[in-house]
Formats: structure tokens, sequence, C-alpha cells
């Protein structure tokens, strides 16, 4: 049970120090937005070209199926916008900041529209998502393509920042836990003196 606990505690501790360094990283891309964007639509383009090979190998061992041809022309879609994506970082940034603005815009008007016309519970929590959904995408349409330099390296380091948080937590609690179910060691000393024979047993034993 104690070597368990030590497994799992030592676990937790590279869990927490897992969360620390993406906290830090979190917190250098907040600094350095920019290069924030470019390591963000490198990352993502090289997820792309891994995903599109291994999904063409699980293409090729399939062969005469039925869906081996829709299998290979996802793979080969995700190598292409992999290979784009990493040889034009910038003008895929501009892209995904442009898709993204778009998304904000739909996303809070449709919000908005549902809140006034349902009127349900939460009235007031779904109208004040719409404003905002819809305020951050004008801010970041009306800022293009001059905001496609920081807002996706802004939204990685949060993402970045928030799960190291969420780490970091982990990692302490478990420790904690584990050392509350987990049993203490045993007390490392001399054992207990033999209790002195009585004077009878000794008589006993000697005429014996």
């Amino acid at each position: 049970m104690r070597r368990q606990g030590k497994k799992l505690s030592r676990g937790f501790s590279w869990l927490a120090v897992l969360g620390a360094l993406l906290v830090l990283g979190g917190i250098v891309g907040l600094v350095y937005t920019g290069a924030a964007t470019l390591t963000s639509m490198l990352l993502f383009g090289w997820l792309l070209l891994i995903g599109g090979a291994v999904g063409l190998l699980q293409a090729v061992q399939s062969r005469g199926t039925s869906y081996f041809w829709l299998a290979a022309v996802v793979a080969a879609l995700n190598i292409a916008a992999g290979v784009v994506v990493i040889r034009h970082p910038e003008g895929s940034a501009e892209a995904l900041t442009m898709f993204a603005a778009l998304l904000f815009l739909t996303g809070g008007l449709f919000r908005l529209v549902g809140s006034v016309v349902v009127r349900g519970p939460q009235f007031g929590w779904t109208l004040l998502q719409g404003a905002f959904g819809l305020l951050l995408g004008l801010l970041v349409l009306f800022d293009w393509p001059h905001s496609s330099r920081y807002v996706l390296g802004l939204f990685f380091s949060l993402a970045l920042l928030f799960d190291g948080l969420g780490l970091i937590a982990i990692g302490v609690g478990g420790r904690r836990i584990v050392s509350m179910v987990t049993p203490p060691e045993p007390a490392s000393g001399p054992g207990p003196e033999p209790l002195p024979e009585s004077s009878e047993s000794v008589r006993d034993q000697s005429n014996n």
C-alpha cells in the first residue's frame, strides 16, 4: 500500500511540474504574442501533417474496404493543409483569425437573438455572453489583418496558462489525498524489552 502510494504521489508530482512548465509557457506567450502566434501555427501545421500521415497509413492498411478512398482523400487534405500552414504561417494565421472573428460574430448574434426570443431563466447570462462574443468578433474583425499577429497567440497562451493551473491543482490535490489515505511508515527503533521472568518460573526451570 505504501509503495503504491509513493508511485501515485510521484505521478502527481510530475503532473504539477508539467503544469508549472505550461504556466511558464503561457506567461511567456502572453508577453510575446507574435512569437506565440507563429508557434501555434507551426504546431497546428505539424499536427495536421502528422495526422494526415497516420491517416494515410491507416487508409493503405484498409485498402479494399468501402471507406478506403474517403480515408485516403481526408488524409491527403490534412497533409496538404499541414504543408501550407508550415510554409505560410502568417497567411494561415490571417485566415484563421478571420474565421475566428466570424465565429465570434455569428455565435454572439445567435445568443443575443436566442436570449431575447426565449427569455429563459438564464436570460441575463446568455445576453451577456452574446454581447461579449459580438463585441469580441467586431474588435478582431475591425483590426484585421493586424489582429492576426496577436489574437491566436493570445488564445494559445491563455489555453496553456489555464491548462497548467489545472494540472498544478490536480497534482497538489492528488498528493494531499494520497498522503491522507496512505498508512504511515512504521517507526524504526529498538523493539520492546522482554518481560522479566518471575522467580517461580526460574525456580521451575532450575529444578527441571
